[in-house]
């Protein structure tokens, strides 16, 4: 599964894995709005790397 990964998708996924993470830690830290505004980038970053990955597919 993971043969199909380029570089770029593994820095798409890493960064959205350290925005879950960075968001999970303000959360727990007690700057809830932070934490909220931080975990809303999660899905943005993802849909973000599949519109590249159909672009990429594209041409």
């Amino acid at each position: 599964m993971f043969k199909k990964f380029t570089p770029s998708d593994f820095l798409m996924l890493a960064a959205a894995f350290l925005s879950l993470v960075f968001s999970e830690y303000l959360w727990f830290n007690g700057e809830k709005e932070s934490g909220i505004f931080i975990g809303l980038w999660v899905p943005s970053i993802l849909g973000f790397a599949i519109l590249l990955k159909l672009i990429n597919n594209q041409k």
